[in-house]
């Protein structure tokens, strides 16, 4: 078990050691670009980019997913690079032919998807799509492969290069939302050449139909509930752009970028679990793996999401370039709460993907965005870019709810449901209070507010949740070799 940890912590580390990086340069140029974009010119730009990964995941067709999980049951290193040269050249024609064909009616598809006249906005978000799916590709082949010094040198770079241009084409030159989201994906798309000279073995010009058909009856499957997952953060951005205002969905988008932490957090588990889950063959150690991540999953991003639910609203005013961002602070702990209730999705879609039943998927992912449609309606009148928010926790806690009665036959996971009551009720408890209770201003409720939260992990002590195994366990796994 330590040893799958230490796998998981140095995956995890590597895959998002550029996001962490990235995540503090965004806190650090935020007030930079909303003090240049307008709000509306911000949400109309962060939606560009969520579009983009929808996109892609429809146009990847579980190509990556299939990979990882095939990759394992391939003892031979020629099939496994078979089955790479396959996969990278199914999704390079693909995207390629999507984005000429996108290129040549950029305008009506601006209108129709963003409700804007700009066709040169949209042909940037198309050689986005074009980038992005092809860089998700490699850089899949480079986790199976366990590359992490490499993934992480491209990773870092994409980082960089995208901060350095979208700095100078949004501050430097005033190029709004066309030059945030050129900053984005001219970068990817250099990143992506370098990814490719160095997996050049392994990147296919053209698909052989013999190994396409099994990876896309494994990887097919999950198209329908990965684009559902995912749709619930566009369903939010395109709800606000399309029905309230593009000034609504800037707001929401700065609570989401705000929520950077958790973020970052999730999408490393994203990168890093499934490899290291299905490489464990035995099904009673991977139960108990299952079920001690999840446990110390919902402590370490519960404190997170309890930071912002206590805190959130002088992090907003730090951070806000224009004071009229600060409006989005209502949303931020909501969002951030989302983003962590995804991050045990995935832990409930991988016992799906290793039980080769992945179409079971789909009722879950319909299931949360028919309550999140619900929401939306419901809660953004009366309570704003907070009600989109709160739409997005309960879309997932119903994808929760139906993904466990989906799978909990498939693969026995001996979840520790006393620990994570205890767990969610101090976590809860506290920040309800807090928030209820203490001032929401001034140096009074930043300070008692900051205490609330450190009586959190005192409290789980207290309370003996950690087993003295655990500690020592967590000692033996930090400590450097």
């Amino acid at each position: 078990m330590e040893r799958l940890l230490r796998r998981l912590l140095a995956s995890g580390v590597a895959y998002q050691a550029a996001s962490v990086v990235s995540g503090l340069l965004a806190l650090v140029t935020i007030p930079l670009y909303t003090s240049v974009l307008t709000r509306a010119e911000y949400g109309l730009a962060e939606s560009v980019l969520v579009f983009i990964i929808l996109a892609s995941i429809l146009l990847r067709a579980g190509l990556g997913e299939a990979i990882v999980r095939m990759w394992f049951d391939e003892g031979d290193e020629a099939a496994r690079r078979r089955l790479a040269r396959t996969v990278t050249a199914t999704v390079l024609t693909a995207s390629t032919a999507v984005a000429l064909l996108g290129a040549l009616v950029a305008g009506p598809l601006a209108r129709a998807l963003l409700g804007v006249d700009d066709a040169t906005l949209m042909r940037l978000a198309l050689l986005g799509l074009w980038a992005f799916t092809n860089l998700e590709v490699a850089y899949a082949l480079l986790r199976v492969q366990e590359r992490r010094r490499a993934y992480l040198g491209a990773s870092l770079a994409n980082v960089l290069l995208t901060v350095a241009l979208t700095v100078v084409l949004v501050v430097g030159l005033d190029g709004g939302a066309r030059g945030y989201v050129a900053g984005n994906y001219v970068a990817s798309a250099v990143v992506l050449l370098g990814v490719w000279w160095a997996l050049r073995g392994a990147v296919g010009l053209r698909p052989k139909g013999g190994l396409l058909r099994p990876l896309l009856r494994f990887g097919a499957p999950t198209v329908p509930a990965d684009a559902s997952v995912f749709a619930l953060n566009v369903i939010d951005r395109a709800y606000l752009l399309r029905v309230e205002s593009l000034t609504a969905a800037g707001l929401y988008a700065f609570a989401v970028k705000l929520a950077t932490v958790v973020i970052i957090a999730v999408r490393a588990f994203q990168l890093a679990w499934p490899p290291l889950v299905h490489s464990v063959r035995d099904d009673e150690r991977a139960g108990r793996f299952y079920a001690a991540v999840t446990t110390w999953y919902v402590v370490a991003t519960g404190l997170v999401v309890a930071a912002l639910f206590l805190l959130g609203r002088w992090f907003a005013r730090l951070l806000a370039g224009d004071p009229s961002y600060v409006e989005a602070a209502p949303a931020l702990p909501w969002v951030a709460l989302g983003w962590a209730l995804y991050g045990l999705v995935l832990v409930l879609t991988s016992i799906a993907g290793r039980a080769h039943a992945t179409v079971r998927l789909l009722p879950a992912a319909a299931a949360g965005l028919a309550v999140n449609l619900l929401l939306l309606v419901a809660l953004v009148d009366p309570l704003g870019v907070a009600g989109a928010g709160i739409a997005l926790c309960g879309a997932y806690v119903a994808m929760l709810v139906t993904l466990r009665l989906l799978t909990r036959r498939l693969f026995a996971v001996p979840f520790e449901r006393r620990r994570l009551a205890l767990a969610v009720g101090v976590l809860a408890g506290v920040s309800a209070i807090g928030e209820l209770a203490l001032p929401t201003a001034g140096a009074t409720g930043l300070v008692t507010r900051a205490l609330a939260l450190v009586a959190i992990p005192l409290l789980l002590v207290a309370f003996r949740f950690p087993h003295p195994a655990e500690i020592a366990g967590a000692r033996r796994v930090l400590r450097r070799d």
